[in-house]
């Protein structure tokens, strides 16, 4: 059987590619209504950040929008509209199925970089923050708005993973209020890498893809399991969960490749092996 390949990916509800390198970028593409998110590209994200597992030509993953925007969120008439008329089964079918696509993304083992231009609202907040990295453009404008439409701060792991990257106070700020987060205020607070204009900041996301494709991917892997599994671990449980990780990373090729690379004063070249 053929092994699954990225490459060979054809979603229908957004934009996908993935280069030479072995970067992918996800595109939002509905930029005439600043990229909003349907029952269906829900789904469709799920399931391609799902077999991304089992995927070895994908080595770093961009996120992004087209047309200036992120991402506005649900769709006002394709998915909250239909909210209101679901029974609680339904309902709970929609809110575990949007958490599923945050758990996929978390775990997936490819770096996810977030490049954040204009309006990142709602889901498309949540699909920014449940990325490893974010960068911004000057008009990036960031808002949980679960509040102003009458609903709960605590969507697709919110509360659990925003005071993570900002701090308690000042996401339950944001999660409690539905204010705009501007970028500026992002990169102090720690929610955005660093700001770029808007005409780069998908270049230094790409670049920062690039170097992360270029180093040891499954070395990459385990650090990112790490950081999301350490955060229900005591802190020697998380030496001993470290201390195996790196044990099992030391039994690598490439490792091997970075010895013999810096004993010659070589720059080592990573196989992800």
């Amino acid at each position: 059987m053929d092994k699954l390949k990225g490459a060979d990916f054809a979603p229908e509800h957004f934009l996908w590619s993935v280069d030479a390198g072995g970067v992918a970028q996800v595109t939002l593409n509905r930029p005439d209504r600043k990229n909003p998110l349907t029952f269906e590209s829900y789904a469709e994200l799920r399931d391609t950040f799902r077999k991304l597992v089992h995927v070895d030509d994908v080595k770093a993953v961009i996120i992004t929008g087209a047309g200036g925007n992120f991402c506005s969120g649900g769709d006002v008439h394709e998915i909250i509209g239909p909210l209101t008329k679901m029974d609680m089964g339904g309902l709970l079918d929609f809110t575990r199925m949007t958490g599923d696509l945050v758990k996929a993304m978390r775990a997936c083992p490819q770096p996810i970089i977030a490049a954040v231009d204009g309006i990142c609202v709602g889901a498309g907040a949540i699909l920014a923050m449940a990325s490893d990295l974010r960068y911004a453009s000057p008009r990036a404008k960031v808002g949980f708005l679960f509040v102003k439409v009458g609903l709960a701060g605590c969507d697709m792991g919110a509360c659990a993973i925003l005071p993570r990257i900002i701090g308690q106070g000042r996401a339950s700020e944001l999660l409690y209020t539905g204010r705009m987060m501007g970028a500026e205020e992002g990169l102090d607070w720690g929610f955005f890498n660093a700001i770029e204009a808007p005409d780069a900041v998908l270049a230094r996301a790409r670049a920062m893809a690039e170097e992360i494709a270029a180093g040891p991917t499954f070395a990459h892997a385990m650090t990112k399991t790490c950081l999301h599994q350490e955060w229900d671990m005591g802190v020697d449980a998380a030496i001993e969960a470290e201390a195996q990780a790196q044990a099992i990373c030391m039994q690598t090729k490439d490792f091997e490749r970075a010895f013999h690379a810096f004993a010659n004063r070589e720059t080592p070249v990573f196989k992800g092996d």
